[in-house]
């Protein structure tokens, strides 16, 4: 790499920023590797906004959700340590900005005509690579992810130039079932979207992907040769274990919004704080300090055009589970009666 583009790449080169992530992963990080990554978040910031702004554009006059969001430090650090080799400069989801569809159709259609765009920034994945709704993840995540290189011609954007963004795309039902799991993280000791702790929140959360697969889209998920008898089985039977949608039912979501500002900052502690900013560059800055004044806290920046979209496209951060467990109560119906129907059409 010349010296050139060491000079402007942000915290230094390539090589400085995952040297600070390596730093992190083994837990011997000093105050200058940290600020070396924070400059190397903050420089994602244009990426996001250029991005957004095609997006919005592209969906103008539908009923699509756009939003965009820079992943949390602990989050990023806890990646690192997941990965071992994982460099961090090459991690590609530091900005990300998520796209919510009425149905399936609607997310093919627009992501087929954002792959024929004519602009400078580059897909580096092929169109199945990431393609969890033909290939579902063990876990039950259905959605399609693609990643791309962030190109521009302009001198002030030059410390942007090759840095990496990733365009989530997910069903209205999909993100519920996401939504769920990250609300599993938030109030118990288990992680099944990270595959930790106790293994049955896994497990029903896998039954229940299977569930809004085929009886809200006509889909499956994972587990697409096992019965709808079978699923509604197991799937009643880890609830009835877990008592999940119990759980689910009696959190009481937070009733905090953001304001008309559309830069807000959520932080988590005994309960859910809200902070709106009017531009991007207060909310980053403060997004920095208070990561540095309050360590134990789980913070996060988000962007989305009204305080609707921001509590859609992020539920998970106001422990909002509602649309899930209407899903699958109608689901379990849905799958039971079809059940049903084959049993009296089965000769005697």
């Amino acid at each position: 790499m010349n010296n050139e583009i060491n000079a402007v790449y942000p915290g230094g080169s390539k090589n400085r920023v995952s040297k600070a992530g390596a730093a992190v992963r083994n837990g011997v990080e000093t105050q200058e590797d940290l600020d070396v990554i924070n400059a190397w978040r903050a420089a994602h910031k244009p990426v996001l906004n250029t991005f957004q702004a095609i997006l919005r554009n592209r969906t103008q006059k539908t009923d699509t959700v756009v939003a965009q969001r820079h992943k949390r430090k602990q989050t990023i650090f806890d990646k690192l340590r997941r990965f071992p080799k994982m460099e961090l400069h090459r991690m590609d989801d530091v900005a990300g900005c998520r796209l919510i569809f009425p149905d399936v159709k609607a997310l093919h259609v627009f992501r087929e005509a954002l792959h024929k765009a004519r602009f400078r920034h580059k897909r580096r994945n092929n169109p199945e690579k990431y393609d969890y709704i033909k290939h579902p993840k063990s876990t039950g995540y259905r959605g399609i992810h693609d990643v791309y290189e962030y190109d521009v011609n302009s001198a002030v954007g030059q410390t942007a130039k090759g840095l990496l963004i990733e365009i989530q795309y997910r069903t209205a039902v999909q993100h519920a079932w996401a939504t769920a799991v990250e609300v599993i993280g938030f109030i118990t000791s288990s992680q099944p979207k990270f595959q930790q702790g106790d293994r049955r929140f896994e497990t029903v959360m896998l039954y229940a992907s299977e569930i809004i697969a085929r009886a809200h889209e006509g889909l499956t998920s994972f587990l697409a040769n096992e019965s709808d008898a079978e699923i509604v089985r197991r799937f009643v039977e880890l609830d009835q274990e877990l008592g999940l949608l119990a759980l689910l039912r009696g959190l009481n979501a937070v009733d905090s919004v953001a304001s008309s500002n559309r830069n807000v900052i959520l932080i988590f502690g005994e309960t859910l704080e809200v902070r709106s900013f009017a531009t991007a560059n207060e909310a980053i800055q403060s997004l920095f300090e208070l990561e540095k004044a309050n360590p134990g806290k789980d913070i996060v920046l988000v962007r989305a055009d009204t305080s609707d979209d921001v509590r859609n496209a992020f539920r998970n951060y106001f422990s909002d589970a509602r649309e899930f467990i209407g899903l699958i109560e109608s689901g379990l119906r849905i799958l039971a009666q079809r059940v049903s129907a084959v049993v009296a059409a089965a000769p005697p």
